[in-house]
């Protein structure tokens, strides 16, 4: 059962299997001491004002994420653990943590294998304590959260005049190039680039009661459900999947629920995607602790 608290409880998307990285991405050492991505994950959003964490796993690489907190996390870190036993997708890895969370109060989305920083997750925090009459996405700027020369996906948000989401276009295949000037889109579609300023989602979500009823609708109308995948066995493409982003994108364009604020932020989003990409994310958290915008280790907020 869900424990009532003031402050908005954080769900973590940790089930994804991480095929093109080919390893457990939320174990990843990223930080100063060997710290793992999901170590600095839970740990910001604690220094940032969530209340309790909330890790959604996958049945086969769960044990080993289960096995690492009890032995590298706080006993203090209030956490539950879900399981989604099918990947298909954020909305339905969302859904797995529904009864964990006090349905009565606004809750948070990040992945797993991002280092958001507890700045953007405090501005979170904020807005979802303060303005319940709306959602929240934490817009990063694209040359912000590509670490590497690697092509990545990236959610591009279109803001109206007083701040609030209009759009959200999902791109693949965003690669940096003119120095991070400027992104290209490998998707086939048009624009065939983006601005580095442009503000992207990099899935840090803040919501409202109500979501839930709009996640469960999205779900059900896909007519994908957990035991019939399950029965269908592992596919040779794998499972469909119904994605966080695009359903938000289709409840803002039917005008549908509280409209969603776009909190942009300047801040850096550290992301591991490729195995590429763990030296540059390493070197870049390194940097942030020289310049005093991180701690040398987790858990500040825990600490005597």
């Amino acid at each position: 059962m869900p424990v009532p608290s003031t402050a908005p409880t954080l769900v973590v998307l940790a089930a994804g299997l991480a095929r093109r990285y080919g390893g457990c991405k939320p174990l990843a050492p990223v930080g100063p001491s060997g710290d793992a991505v999901i170590d600095l994950v839970a740990s910001d959003a604690l220094d940032a004002g969530f209340g309790r964490i909330v890790l959604v796993l996958h049945p086969e690489t769960g044990p080993a994420i289960r096995y690492h907190v009890r032995r590298c996390w706080p006993a203090e870190v209030p956490i539950d653990f879900a399981v989604q036993r099918v990947p298909l997708g954020t909305t339905h890895a969302t859904l797995a943590a529904r009864d964990l969370v006090d349905p009565s109060a606004p809750f948070a989305i990040a992945n797993a294998d991002d280092v958001y920083g507890s700045a953007a997750m405090g501005s979170l925090v904020t807005q979802l304590t303060g303005t319940p009459e709306e959602h929240a996405l934490v817009g990063f700027e694209v040359r912000n959260t590509v670490v590497s020369d690697d092509p990545v996906t990236r959610g591009v948000c279109e803001v109206d005049a007083r701040g609030f989401l209009r759009s959200l276009d999902e791109r693949k295949q965003v690669a940096r190039t003119d120095g991070g000037e400027r992104f290209t889109v490998g998707d086939g579609r048009q624009p065939t680039s983006v601005p580095g300023d442009s503000l992207v989602s990099v899935n840090l979500w803040g919501f409202q009661p109500g979501m839930w009823d709009e996640l469960a609708k999205a779900m059900a109308e896909s007519g994908l459900d957990e035991e019939t995948a399950l029965g269908a066995g592992p596919l040779a493409g794998g499972h469909p999947e119904v994605l966080l982003p695009v359903v938000v994108g289709d409840m803002v364009a039917d005008g549908r629920g509280l409209p969603v604020r776009v909190l942009a932020t300047d801040a850096r989003c550290i992301g591991v995607t490729h195995p590429d990409d763990l030296p540059v994310a390493r070197a870049e958290l390194a940097r942030q602790v020289a310049w005093g915008t991180r701690d040398d280790r987790p858990w500040r907020s825990l600490r005597p």
